[in-house]
């Protein structure tokens, strides 16, 4: 007569759906580049090289759109996904721009709870070292990234953020680790310590330095644009110099 009674909370098990741990393995090829822009992710392939059905493949697939790596064509299928220069350009410059708002946003709603949750975030990526921790680095930086953007409370604003990352490239500049490792240690230290910064920042409530401290993250992320990705310097440069133009426009 006990049967429907939920179970002891020490007796529950979680378990992770397959399609999380597909998606894992697909983003990883991804960034290290075994998978390169423009290859095609064949659902048959994918589930007989990993022995699992066709249905969470599917659905990880449906993670991989969601989260931006890859494109969905109409009659086709699903594909690492190709952006133009223009496309990294335009998205880099709406991230400037939303960083700048939602830091300040953050610094005045942010909660106890929710400087905690980045600070459980940061114990994380401070144990990433090594290459296999790439793929890891990349989702905890984006965890980072959104908690930030939910500690503003504003839905509208959150959803817009959801949606610009999504088309930032930023798998293209972890898959750069993969083909430049001597960049790694360096680069998951520079990312630890700029985040730590912006933590601090929203810690105190301190809403323009938590926006000088985001927007120089995000530079960073255009150095390595330039530098990697071959996107002229000229256009990253343009980007940063009208958010910095409206931000001396919003001071007034």
């Amino acid at each position: 007569m006990f049967s429907h009674l939920p179970a002891p909370e020490s007796e529950i098990i979680q378990k992770r759906p397959l399609k999380e741990d597909i998606f894992d393995v697909l983003h990883e090829k991804i960034i290290s580049g075994t998978y390169k822009p423009g290859d095609w992710l064949r659902q048959d392939d994918i589930a007989t090289q990993l022995g699992v059905s066709m249905t969470p493949v599917r659905e990880a697939l449906d993670l991989l759109v969601s989260a931006g790596l890859a494109e969905r064509v109409p009659y086709r299928g699903v594909r690492v996904r190709e952006m133009s220069t223009k496309d990294v350009v335009e998205a880099y410059g709406l991230r400037l721009v939303l960083e700048a708002v939602i830091s300040q946003e953050a610094a005045r709603n942010i909660t106890s709870g929710q400087v905690a949750d980045l600070d459980n975030i940061l114990e994380k990526m401070k144990k990433h070292e090594t290459l296999q921790d790439v793929s890891s680095e990349r989702q905890s930086s984006r965890e980072f990234h959104t908690a930030v953007a939910e500690a503003t409370r504003n839905d509208l604003l959150i959803k817009l953020y959801a949606v610009v990352t999504n088309a930032f490239p930023d798998w293209l500049l972890y898959e750069a680790l993969f083909r430049y490792p001597e960049l790694l240690a360096d680069s998951m230290l520079s990312t630890y310590k700029e985040h730590v910064a912006i933590v601090d920042a929203l810690k105190k409530r301190d809403g323009e330095r938590a926006m000088q401290k985001s927007i120089e993250h995000l530079m960073e992320s255009g150095k390595w644009l330039a530098e990697y990705l071959d996107i002229p310097a000229e256009l990253i440069l343009e980007k940063e110099e009208q958010v910095s133009t409206l931000m001396k426009k919003t001071k007034k």
